[in-house]
């Protein structure tokens, strides 16, 4: 973020405002949901054309606000988008009975598809890290939504058709959100690994929620044969702020190296490691 620009008052009376709109407005009831999403898009639309020239479109804008507000960027860009395409509420199809799922989901400009292409690497890996592309009814664009995941959301069962590249002794890591936590373990008994743990995300600032606000993240450990594993004093839960838009935490990182050896690769990853096979449509992003 560029620090000139989180030292104007302007960009403090931003922030201040759309937490209040966070905190206070859009958990009550349904419409009270979507009624503050929009007030959420529209404060931010208002210092729209405050930000540096070099930063294009509200995708971009989205990026920087989204750390300060501890939520996800995709929250931050659909509420300025539902703001963009219904300057007023009373122009919102369905009125007071719809719904902030069914405005994202039949009412927000249609996302470009956006095929992988990629082929997984050849070889075999002792540690495999996967973080998938949940369907979660969005999906990447690379001219109207860099903030989404950079590769096409993936249907259950085009994930369960994927074919890890797992050794006959490996440890699988899999990441998911509560949403889909049951998908996946049983996504991970597909793949052939036995469940064995969750690790917790705690990522410090409460983020986004209709039933409790979300502050954690989950990985899901599994193992197929005999791994390698050297566990001393290793726990099943982390402390680590957030960081950009699916990236996970160094201290992940640190605690899979340190329990586990072997070849390692990182499906979907945004960033290069040293030691690490890297696999996804951005893997220099971060």
């Amino acid at each position: 973020m560029n620090d000139l620009m989180v030292k104007e008052q302007w960009y403090e009376a931003l922030i201040d405002e759309c937490k209040d709109i966070i905190t206070e407005t859009i958990f009550t009831s349904r419409w009270a949901l979507v009624e503050g999403y929009h007030k959420l898009g529209e404060r931010i639309l208002e210092d729209e054309d405050k930000f540096p020239k070099d930063i294009r479109g509200y995708q971009q804008m989205s990026s920087y606000v989204t750390t300060s507000l501890g939520c996800s960027q995709r929250t931050i860009e659909r509420a300025i988008q539902f703001a963009k395409k219904y300057p007023s509420l009373d122009n919102v199809p369905e009125g007071k009975n719809i719904s902030w799922n069914k405005i994202c989901n039949l009412y927000l400009p249609e996302p470009k598809e956006n095929k992988i292409e990629l082929p997984l690497p050849d070889g075999k890996f002792s540690v495999i890290v996967i973080d998938p592309p949940w369907p979660y009814g969005t999906q990447y664009d690379k001219d109207n939504r860099r903030v989404a995941s950079p590769y096409t959301e993936l249907s259950i069962k085009e994930l369960e058709a994927m074919t890890m590249p797992a050794a006959d002794d490996c440890s699988l890591w899999l990441w998911t959100t509560h949403k889909f936590i049951w998908d996946a373990k049983k996504l991970m008994e597909l793949w052939g690994f036995e469940y064995k743990a969750i690790l917790v995300w705690n990522k410090e600032k409460m983020g986004m929620g209709v039933w409790l606000r979300m502050q954690c993240e989950f990985c899901l450990v599994g193992i197929k044969g005999s791994p390698s594993w050297a566990m001393t004093n290793q726990r099943d839960i982390l402390t680590e702020a957030r960081g950009e838009h699916s990236v996970k935490p160094d201290s992940f990182y640190k605690l899979v190296e340190s329990v586990c050896k072997g070849k390692k690769i990182d499906i979907f990853s945004r960033k290069k490691r040293t030691n690490w096979t890297i696999y996804g449509n951005e893997t220099e992003k971060f």
